[in-house]
């Protein structure tokens, strides 16, 4: 039976082994075998073989890579836009802060800012604040609207200031208040929509927003206005816990609350569009402040399965599986990320239009676009409903293709395109990758010898993006204290043998980071001796040594070089700990600094200084 069973799995894209980061060989189990095949609808028992053959399947084409970036090395900001904190908005960073910080860092020589996935989640629900959980790909946050910005917006803010004070505490904590910033913006943009809504009829723009949009843009509208009810009637934002005839995006109840709602569901496509506008603007003026590439935008793995895009299509996704990530060395029983998959074969029958479409919508008003998990157009971890993460298993997609579709955008919008490829990737996977112009991703933390010591900087791919950390790891004075070891410790995803065991690594992980500086000619002098080991290591991370690591890896091969700018001025928080949730304060963290005081700042400057002389514009 396994035999048989093992050729039915193959041929219908599920791997039944794969090879682990660390270079060992791994069987998914038999159930795990079955209960895939279930979630794709097949009989583990009497079903007919697939179709799907092995290989990696070639793209036909490549994404755009202009002259102005293959003849010359960037650098950028790196940050999480809901965290940008300005005397202006309102308790959560927005559109102009991402245009303001887009203006400084131009001034600065930046090339680009990046930002967290800025995708719709569930306004009517703001505690739903992941930026990798979005009810949908397609479409913004509206959350993300600077009303200030807004035609009337200042006149509604006003007013609302002088009637309901107190829904305006939302500014001053060091993390941010989803729910208190929900609730103000929801009711400034009643406030702004009740004052033009009798215009959008005649507004051309509007007009043809709405027309270009389509029945995506109409369903996405539609659902928010069901949620929004749903809430108010004491319901919940995701339809999985709607009355049935509302699962249903056909049903004749749906068609009825589409008619008696319609200005809520106008009120869905307006805020559509101001957001589009937005977005469009801080694009424009960030090549204006002479970014050479401006916005670098997120795509996230997938969406939630009780969102708008699995209630508009649910032919699309697989509902009876979820995405993770298999068991590695960070996590012993992999990750559940409880977004719903892709179904292969409705991207197939679909000639892979709906990817097409999420990364033309993404990439409109973007200079270049990271895809989270770059892995997930090979292969992603399904995780059958009832099973653990580690009772899961690779089910495959037709790369090729796939690519293609990328690809097709990217050209049609002239964006770069970055796979971040870190975890357990594929063989073959990143020589693919760059045939097709598709950066690679790199981490300074990851980046090393067999012997734990860091690669030299020209060792790094040309055609990749480096950077020192990420969202999900330790900032670098994080880092530096081992402040991300004591949290996992604290929160319980690690005990206390394997804490003191990174602990000690991090230390001669620190002392093989200072030989890479002399080996560069960048170490500061007084840390000599820190790194002959004639002395202990500072407890902190200075601003020289920063600087230090930073022209280290800005002197890199890679034509990209990412700079967070939690780093930039010295933060020890990250943004977020893989593996918790309500044991660590994740994607609410604020940045310490506003944006009113960053041009001022010593550290943000003297970094910014660094990284022109390792990284000049070019002429």
């Amino acid at each position: 039976m396994t035999g048989r069973l093992d050729r039915l799995a193959a041929s219908h894209g599920i791997q039944i082994a794969y090879v682990s980061e660390l270079g060992e060989n791994k069987v998914i189990d038999d159930a795990a075998k079955r209960a895939l095949l279930s979630a794709l609808g097949v009989d583990p028992d009497e079903g007919a073989e697939g179709d799907f053959h092995d290989g990696l399947e070639r793209p036909q084409l490549a994404c755009p890579l202009p002259e102005s970036v293959a003849g010359h090395r960037h650098w950028g900001i790196a940050c999480q836009l809901y965290a940008l904190r300005s005397s202006r908005n309102l308790g959560i960073g927005d559109f102009e802060d991402l245009a303001q910080l887009a203006i400084l860092g131009g001034r600065q020589g930046a090339a680009f800012v990046g930002v967290n996935p800025l995708h719709a989640l569930f306004l009517a629900d703001p505690s739903r604040y992941s930026p990798y959980s979005p009810s949908t790909r397609r479409f913004l946050n509206p959350l993300y609207i600077a009303v200030d910005h807004m035609e009337r917006g200042p006149e509604a803010i006003a007013a609302l200031r002088q009637r309901s004070p107190e829904l305006f505490d939302t500014g001053d904590g060091d993390l941010v208040d989803y729910v208190g910033v929900g609730r103000l913006k929801r009711a400034l943009f009643a406030a702004v929509f009740e004052s033009r809504k009798a215009e959008l009829e005649d507004e051309q723009a509007f007009q043809r927003f709405v027309q270009d949009g389509g029945e995506a843009l109409k369903g996405f509208a539609l659902f928010e206005a069901l949620s929004e009810h749903q809430v108010a009637a004491g319901g919940h934002a995701g339809w999985h816990h709607w009355p049935e005839a509302l699962k249903d995006r056909d049903s004749a109840e749906v068609a009825s609350f589409a008619e008696e709602k319609g200005e809520r569901v106008l009120y869905h496509l307006w805020l559509q569009f101001e957001a589009e506008e937005q977005l469009a603007s801080a694009q424009a003026r960030a090549k204006a402040a002479g970014m050479a590439i401006g916005l670098y935008l997120d795509l996230a793995v997938g969406v939630a399965p009780d969102g708008a895009e699995t209630w508009a299509d649910p032919a699309l996704t697989v509902n009876s599986a979820r995405v993770g990530s298999p068991p590695d060395m960070f996590n012993s029983q992999g990750q559940d990320w409880g977004l719903a998959p892709l179904s292969p074969k409705a991207l197939a029958e679909r000639d892979h239009k709906p990817l097409f479409d999420a990364f033309m919508a993404l990439t409109r008003h973007a200079g270049a676009v990271r895809i989270d998990h770059a892995m997930g157009l090979a292969r992603l971890w399904w995780i059958p409903n009832e099973a653990r993460s580690a009772g899961g298993g690779y089910v495959r997609y037709h790369l090729g293709r796939m690519i293609d579709a990328v690809a097709r955008a990217a050209n049609e919008n002239r964006c770069l395109v970055i796979g971040e490829d870190l975890g357990t990737v594929p063989p073959g996977f990143r020589e693919v990758m760059a045939a097709a112009n598709v950066f690679s991703y790199r981490v300074l933390y990851f980046e090393r010898h067999q012997d734990g010591s860091f690669i030299a900087p020209d060792a790094y791919p040309r055609l990749s993006l480096a950077c020192i950390s990420t969202h999900d790891l330790a900032t670098l004075a994080g880092w530096w204290t081992g402040s991300d070891v004591a949290l996992r410790f604290e929160a319980g995803t690690q005990d206390e043998a394997a804490t003191s065991r990174d602990h000690a690594s991090r230390q001669n992980e620190k002392r093989m980071l200072l030989r890479a500086l002399v080996d560069a000619d960048l170490l500061p002098d007084e840390l000599e001796a820190e790194e002959r080991g004639d002395v202990a290591m500072p407890a902190d991370l200075s601003e020289d040594l920063a600087a230090a690591i930073h022209r280290h890896l800005a002197k890199s091969a890679a034509l990209l070089f990412a700079v967070q700018l939690d780093d930039m001025i010295g933060s020890r928080r990250q943004a977020n700990l893989p593996g918790t949730t309500d044991e660590y304060p994740n994607w609410r963290i604020r940045t310490p600094v506003s944006l009113d005081e960053l041009g001022e700042n010593s550290r943000f400057l003297g970094l910014a200084a660094a990284m022109r002389a390792e990284r000049p514009k070019a002429s």
